[in-house]
């Protein structure tokens, strides 16, 4: 008894393997490119209270260690010399007294200059103004290109991507999606050849012509140069926004898109 049912589960799990490859083979998926496009930060990040006591430290510390610098050097012998000039053990030419510089000349003169210099600011006008699709903003953060594209019959901000044209490599569609989707003045530079995320869906039944669904492998570059090529009157751009990691998950309405992206974030 026991070896006749082993028998047809045995045939069951068969035809069960044999009918999900041939659904598998008749299935066919559409190949597309997406790009991670970040501007990287400009400035480090503010330290917090433990961050800086703890640099202060590791700054004290290095300075005990240090030998004397140059100017710390020549500074001992300034003073020895104006001793020895106080008690008449040595002779100084007048018009040379006046002429030499000592390091205190040099570093009363270099204080003067710090009081002069004023740090620029780490936040712009654009941060101000919110203006998101500007790279002059959010300074310390790495900031995200999400650019409005149409998904059947809806416009979504998304990672630019694109399908894949006969003969491309999937790297080759990564380069094209971002000169069609973002224009020339935008350049930017791949980390490599091989995607660093993938993210899968199917079409809705009614829209399943030739595939039943994407197939959308992430490519990485970081923006060296430009912007997100404006449009004309006759061909008005694509709106797009530069965000970064928070407000990036947000902004992505589809809950399993945005996982498949934040798997890759730094």
């Amino acid at each position: 008894m026991f070896r006749r049912l082993t028998q047809i589960s045995a045939k069951q799990l068969a035809r069960t393997q044999s009918t999900a490859a041939t659904g598998a083979a008749k299935e066919k998926w559409d190949l597309y490119a997406g790009v991670l496009v970040e501007r990287l930060p400009v400035v480090s990040k503010t330290l917090n209270p433990l961050e800086r006591r703890f640099q202060d430290m590791l700054l004290n510390v290095e300075y005990e260690n240090s030998l004397k610098s140059d100017h710390e050097l020549k500074h001992e012998r300034d003073l020895v010399q104006l001793e020895q000039i106080k008690q008449g053990k040595v002779q100084v030419d007048l018009d040379e007294g006046v002429a030499k510089q000592t390091a205190q000349d040099l570093k009363d003169a270099y204080i003067e200059e710090l009081k002069k210099f004023e740090a620029a600011p780490r936040t712009t006008p654009d941060d101000a103004a919110n203006k998101t699709s500007s790279t002059d903003r959010c300074l310390e953060d790495t900031l995200y290109l999400l650019v409005q594209q149409k998904l059947g019959q809806q416009q979504h901000l998304l990672l630019p991507q694109g399908q894949r044209q006969e003969g491309e490599t999937m790297r080759q569609t990564a380069e094209r999606v971002v000169r069609e989707q973002c224009g020339n003045d935008l350049k930017v530079l791949f980390y490599g050849n091989a995607p660093v995320g993938f993210h899968k869906y199917k079409y809705p039944s009614n829209q399943r012509a030739n595939s039943v669904g994407a197939k959308v492998f992430f490519f990485r570059a970081s923006l060296r140069a430009g912007n997100v090529q404006a449009g004309t009157k006759d061909a008005p751009a694509a709106q797009y926004e530069w965000l970064p990691k928070e407000a990036l998950s947000q902004k992505l309405k589809n809950a399993a898109y945005a996982e498949s992206i934040n798997k890759f974030l730094i």
